[in-house]
């Protein structure tokens, strides 16, 4: 990494952003050394972490056109710029309450003309309380505090508003972090499905198996997910991953209990030694 930008005592602790020597265009976005975002300025579909490119896979298996999207947590809004890229004229939220990182952002990464995304300086929780019933194709959630996702993002309470803010084929995507025995992901999945039926889990076969740490994917609808492809895209990845749906992520869940506000649980603290710079794990 070449050129850096630091923002110290942020909203959410200290930001930095890293130009890629390697890469023109390419910036890594990190908060308290832990990284958050990849964006590469001349080349929006090019998406360098792993769970991100998870997401496209199920994105692109959608149906053509533009596809309404909330986005929970923004970080560089790499995903954003994929979806205005890819599907030109998608209208985009992004709930993103630290206004000094969207500041440093929209100076330092600035995003497309015409690109039809909206930022707004509020939390996950809140922002999707205000949406409109029915209102979104997608909503994704990608926040983290500390390397940690916030339980109140992740009960069963939030996911039924997340269903609500949904359209009658609308999909949830979450990226979360998990380590051995994956009980974070278990309970997740079984939270998600008493809300969203049709449920897929995507992750490196070793994180599912609880052997090490690593970013687990869901995907969530009300109707029938586009398993077939996104099996497909998983299997020709990089590094391949493996996907859970149906019968096989049931037995997976066993009988974990659901997430519930009454009965919350936050993501597991990530290993420093593999989750900030110099380590080999996005997050």
């Amino acid at each position: 990494m070449g050129d850096v930008t630091r923002v110290e005592g942020n909203a959410l602790g200290n930001v930095e952003l890293l130009a890629d020597i390697d890469r023109p265009g390419g910036w890594l976005l990190l908060v308290d050394r832990i990284r958050q975002s990849y964006v590469d300025l001349d080349d929006p579909t090019y998406l360098d972490f792993e769970y991100v490119q998870a997401f496209a896979d199920v994105l692109d298996a959608l149906p053509p056109g533009p596809l309404a999207v909330t986005h929970i947590g923004g970080g560089a809004c790499t995903l954003a710029r994929y979806v205005a890229v890819t599907r030109p004229g998608s209208p985009q939220i992004v709930l993103e309450p630290d206004a000094g990182l969207t500041a440093l952002v929209r100076a330092r990464l600035p995003l497309p003309r015409g690109s039809r995304v909206r930022i707004r300086p509020v939390d996950g929780r809140a922002g999707v309380a205000a949406l409109a019933d029915k209102s979104a194709d997608v909503v994704v959630l990608d926040a983290f505090q500390g390397g940690r996702v916030p339980p109140e993002l992740t009960s069963r309470e939030f996911i039924a508003d997340v269903a609500r803010v949904l359209r009658p084929n609308g999909v949830f995507l979450a990226n979360v972090a998990d380590g051995p025995p994956v009980t974070y992901t278990r309970r997740l999945a079984v939270t998600l499905r008493a809300e969203l039926p049709s449920v897929l889990v995507v992750a490196d076969p070793a994180v599912l198996k609880g052997r090490r740490f690593g970013n687990v994917v869901f995907a969530a609808s009300g109707t029938a997910l586009p398993l077939t492809e996104v099996r497909r895209a998983a299997a020709g990845a990089s590094f391949p991953r493996t996907v859970h749906a149906g019968e096989p992520l049931v037995s997976f869940s066993g009988g974990a209990a659901p997430l519930t506000d009454a009965e919350p649980l936050r993501s597991p603290s990530p290993p420093d030694e593999m989750w900030r710079v110099g380590g080999g794990e996005t997050a």
